[in-house]
């Protein structure tokens, strides 16, 4: 469903993993699209567009922290849905320097542009990971934030920049998702639930760091419909709010059976000790609740999906590939 008072979108960040599904929902919503990436991962990601949404995509090539491109990228611009950044810890520790002036130095200049070209709605993809490690049962969005790396630091400290910014006429949201999972035409190999459908495909064999610490999950094509969804609704159900966004809050032991379950029994399962203890459930009763959001997807369906493109020669090299891992990629292009 399209927001009357909404035309056209700038996705930040829109040729990643979340964004390359996300932008073919907008278009075909109604939307005017204009994306902002550096495309590092290329634009084939769209070509499944159709020739007729086609016509409403616009693609910039270019660099979030250039402040010329962003009021070009700006200009005319209803809402922004903001994803790009330096993306989980470890691709930020590649180059934290880089990390920070993506992620957090270019996020001001960002939003002070957008409302000064006159952007009604913006919203944030923050990160479920600013909680840190909770002893709560459920983390829920009242809990302080914690977080325990730079990458998180900068995602709890770009919230506070938003919240200051927000205004009569701008309306501002902040998403907290989960680890995402699934197929996405810009496909990540180097999130929990693909990396152990990877390795059950391709390897018949499963390593499983720990075992017992529980990780949120949340499908890919979930995550995008969200975006959509909170475009749609009035401001004031949104204005200035919070929402945890996941579904399923498994261990990596019981992730790791459904992919063998789904798989075949023929893929083997071995444990090794790890000092990664982390462990979390986020509760997403505030957004069912307050926005009546309910994912449709399940990790079943993600390694269902990720399984059978692995059958159907859509994914190569998968253990190679550049294209498929954060790390890899911007070691490869020397990303700065």
């Amino acid at each position: 469903m399209k927001n009357p008072d909404l035309n056209t979108i700038l996705v930040t960040g829109g040729g990643g993993y979340v964004g390359s599904v996300l932008v073919p929902l907008l278009l075909e919503a109604g939307y005017q699209v204009r994306v902002l990436d550096l495309f590092i991962y290329g634009k084939q990601v769209f070509d499944g567009i159709t020739a007729a949404h086609r016509l409403n995509l616009e693609l910039l090539e270019g660099d979030l922290r250039d402040e010329t491109l962003l009021r070009q990228a700006l200009s005319g611009c209803d809402a922004v849905i903001h994803l790009a950044c330096i993306s989980n810890d470890p691709s930020f520790e590649l180059d934290p320097a880089l990390g920070r002036s993506i992620n957090y130095e270019a996020f001001m200049p960002l939003v002070d542009i957008a409302k000064d070209s006159g952007v009604r709605r913006f919203i944030y993809a923050s990160s479920s990971s600013v909680y840190g490690v909770k002893e709560e049962q459920n983390v829920t969005e009242d809990l302080p934030r914690e977080p325990l790396t730079d990458y998180s630091r900068f995602k709890a400290m770009c919230e506070d920049e938003l919240e200051k910014r927000r205004a009569p006429g701008f309306t501002t949201l902040t998403l907290r998702p989960a680890t995402v999972c699934g197929w996405s035409p810009r496909l990540r190999l180097d999130l929990s639930v693909n990396i152990l459908t990877n390795h059950a495909v391709n390897k018949g064999k499963i390593t499983v760091f720990g075992g017992a610490q529980l990780r949120p999950n949340f499908h890919v094509r979930d995550c995008a419909e969200l975006y959509v969804k909170c475009l749609a609704l009035p401001a004031e159900q949104i204005d200035g709010k919070v929402f945890n966004a996941g579904y399923q809050n498994l261990s990596l032991n019981a992730i790791a059976e459904k992919v063998r379950a789904i798989v075949g029994p023929h893929v083997e399962i071995v444990h090794t000790p790890t000092d990664d203890n982390r462990s979390y459930h986020i509760s997403s009763e505030k957004i069912l609740r307050e926005l009546g959001f309910t994912p449709r997807f399940t990790i079943e369906d993600a390694i269902r999906e990720l399984a059978e493109a692995f059958g159907a020669g859509k994914i190569r090299d998968s253990f190679t590939n550049p294209l498929y891992f954060n790390i890899k990629r911007m070691q490869e292009i020397h990303l700065q």
